[in-house]
């Protein structure tokens, strides 16, 4: 062999063997990325305070959330919107549980009082509520790797708070996966979501304020709406000279009477504080009726989710 032929050799055996190693790289990458992709945890078993009876017991968290997907939602809504809900119920156990440890307070990671964690009913549980948590199985909701707060309400009154610190005065740390959307919940909700009035007497205004701020506004002769939100929501009150948040103020008043802080009308009249607005709950995340009105349109349980919350990731966390 001449030497242009054993030059010819020598290239072929080198562009070969670069091909080999090449090949072979690409088959470890593979061999690594596959076990990543499929890896998935087991199904936990949560600690669980019965507040009816005071007992602890230990139930598997899917069992878990078809009592908490048929407390904090109607059983009968359709399927799509119970599974929406069952992917966030979800979520806010799990990040409660990372984050502060569950419920401290009872040593267990779950509560069925709704005051401690969130609703919980297994009396009301049927076929669909069924369907709706296995349908999502394992799925959890995260934003930059991790669970997300897991926010959701009644009823956005046509549109949905564009912060947390808008529609709960919550800054704690940030939540960039809220924002403003249109709620398509408003063309089939009740009448009294779409607007409701409610008079309170000054006397126990004052003692709200009072229970909020720590300041006492005194006789009760001004009122008015200092800052709004981008939706619309009230973010802060002036009571006399007292400054209060929005959405304190609606918690101290009673959340079933002031039902939001995206209002039309706040305004004393004789000896009462008239209130009215639009929509039922704080407004931040996902608004129930609006995921029914979603299903009703066919939306998959995560496009519900996903139109509510931006910038996420749902992943399934076991099988």
């Amino acid at each position: 062999m001449g030497n242009l032929g054993r030059k010819k050799a020598v290239l072929l055996f080198s562009l070969g063997l670069s091909l080999c190693l090449v090949m072979v790289s690409i088959g470890c990458a593979s061999q690594q990325r596959r076990p990543m992709e499929s890896k998935m945890g087991q199904e936990p078993t949560i600690s669980l305070y019965v507040a009816e009876t005071g007992e602890k017991k230990q139930i598997k968290m899917e069992e878990y959330l078809k009592g908490v997907v048929a407390a904090e939602m109607t059983p009968a809504w359709p399927l799509n919107a119970l599974a929406a809900q069952a992917i966030l119920a979800r979520t806010f156990t799990l990040e409660r549980m990372k984050t502060e440890g569950g419920v401290p307070a009872r040593g267990t990671d779950a509560s069925t009082k709704v005051e401690e964690f969130q609703a919980y009913d297994p009396s009301k549980i049927n076929e669909r509520v069924i369907k709706a948590v296995d349908k999502t199985r394992g799925q959890v909701v995260k934003s930059q790797d991790k669970y997300i707060k897991a926010w959701f309400f009644a009823d956005g009154g046509g549109i949905t708070a564009a912060s947390a610190e808008e529609g709960l005065a919550y800054k704690k740390e940030p939540s960039p996966y809220v924002h403003s959307v249109k709620d398509p919940g408003l063309a089939i909700t009740t009448e009294e979501n779409k607007g409701w009035r409610v008079a309170m007497p000054l006397t126990s205004v004052r003692e709200s304020v009072k229970k909020v701020t720590g300041s006492d506004p005194g006789t009760i002769t001004a009122v008015r709406i200092v800052k709004k939100g981008p939706s619309g929501r009230v973010m802060t009150f002036k009571i006399n000279d007292v400054t209060v948040s929005g959405p304190a103020l609606r918690l101290a008043l009673g959340s079933e009477k002031m039902r939001s802080t995206l209002l039309t009308e706040f305004k004393i009249s004789g000896n009462n504080l008239v209130i009215a607005g639009k929509g039922f709950g704080h407004g931040v995340g996902m608004s129930q009726w609006g995921a029914r009105a979603l299903a009703e349109q066919g939306k998959s349980p995560e496009e519900i989710v996903s139109y509510f919350f931006k910038q996420i990731q749902i992943v399934k966390e076991w099988k």
